[in-house]
Parts: C-alpha cells; structure tokens; sequence
C-alpha cells in the first residue's frame, strides 16, 4: 500500500500565517502540521509516501527531504494548480501504479493515528474506505448521507443544505478502482474534480465504499481559528 499526501494549494484561509510558509508547514506544538501526516503513516507500517505539491514545492521539499528521516521513501508529484482532490489523483497516477493507497489531506490532524483503519481496509478489501465524523456546520465540508444499514447513499462537497452533519475527514482509502472513477466525472461548478464526485461514482456504480465514523479529535487546520485550536 501507499500514500499520496496531498501538500498543495494556496493557504489562503490561513493568511496571514502563510505568507512566511506554506500551510502545510504551519507548526502545531512547533512541529509542522504535515509531519504528523507523515509519521501517522508510517506508524501504519506505509513507507512509500509520493507528496503532491504546488507553488510551495520547494519549502515541503526543504522540510521533508527524502523522508528517510521519518523512515519513509518519499516522492514529488508537482500539481500544475490546484484543480480538486481528484485531480491530485489523476496526476499520481503512473506512481500509484496498481496499488491500494490511502489519500490523506497534508494539513489535517488527527489525534490516535490511522492503524487501524488501514488494518481494516486490508483485511475486508473494499473500493474505497471513508472517514467520517459529526461536525457542527457540515456545510464547511464533504458530506456523506447513510442509509438506516449504515451504508453511504449520497455524498456531496460542501453543500448549502447539508442532508446530514458528517463530514468527511481527510482521509481516505482507495482500490485502484478509484483511477475509472476519477477518469469519469466531470469538474464541479467550484472549477474542481472533487473526490466526493469520484466516490459518488463508486457508489452509484455498485462499487463497496466502507465508511467508519470516528469520535476521537480531528481538525481541518485549513483556517486560522482551527489551527490556533489545535495548537491549544
């Protein structure tokens, strides 16, 4: 299994702390928020990790290395812009080859690591494997709707009326079965290719997408509010 880690995008809702440093290297508790990411995976025994980056390429690479230092075997995937979370995956794809890989969000922190999320995806094999968690204004987030088994019915990106409150947290598992999915949609009105779209697809396409609801500490540190909370 791999990682794609994904270290683009402008940080705009983090101004004015990325204006010095790109989001992902914003420190929580005087460590870059992007080397929990890192050593999350690899206390899930993943170790091939291929980082997407963009304008801010050169600082991740600067911070990372060659990831030997976290006991990693770290790749650069340039994204030209930020064109959506499935467009990341669209321009992995010759490095993802025919893996499963987890897709995780380089400026999300979660407390408890993904073990055994990732213990479970290998053992039961589905399509895609989702995160999710309650949050009070899901409207800031991928949304997944549930049927009364349990099952992901409907998922939407960031919708103005939210048919549920949980939300997707940046962390995601996939079968090579996502590179069809991803192939397949089209950009959303925000100009995108966005990951609920491509999983949306598996789900409609009969595919078997596995959502684990967590109740332990997450945060998007996408804004500056969060980022201070999770410094706290």
């Amino acid at each position: 299994m791999k990682a794609l880690v994904l270290a683009g995008g402008t940080g705009s809702r983090l101004r004015p702390l990325t204006h010095t440093s790109a989001k992902q290297l914003v420190p929580v508790a005087n460590k870059p928020v992007l080397f929990y990411a890192i050593e999350s995976l690899v206390a899930a025994g993943i170790t091939d990790i291929g980082i997407v980056t963009g304008d801010t390429a050169a600082e991740i690479r600067a911070a990372v290395g060659d990831g030997s230092a976290f006991g990693a075997r770290v790749s650069y995937l340039p994204q030209g812009r930020p064109l959506g979370l499935a467009h990341a995956v669209l321009i992995a794809r010759e490095w993802l080859g025919d893996d499963d890989f987890v897709m995780y969000l380089g400026d999300n922190f979660i407390v408890g690591g993904i073990g055994e999320l990732v213990d479970a995806f290998r053992a039961l094999r589905p399509d895609a494997g989702i995160l999710l968690t309650k949050v009070a204004d899901p409207s800031a987030f991928g949304v997944a709707e549930l049927d009364s088994s349990g099952r992901v019915v409907n998922l939407e990106e960031k919708p103005a009326e939210p048919r549920g409150d949980l939300a997707l947290v940046g962390v995601y598992l996939f079968s090579p079965a996502v590179h069809e999915a991803v192939r397949a949609i089209s950009p959303s009105a925000r100009g995108e290719l966005e990951i609920t779209d491509a999983i949306q697809w598996l789900v409609d396409h009969g595919r078997s997408v596995r959502p684990t609801v967590i109740s332990g500490y997450w945060k998007d540190t996408g804004n500056v509010t969060d980022m201070l909370e999770v410094n706290r």
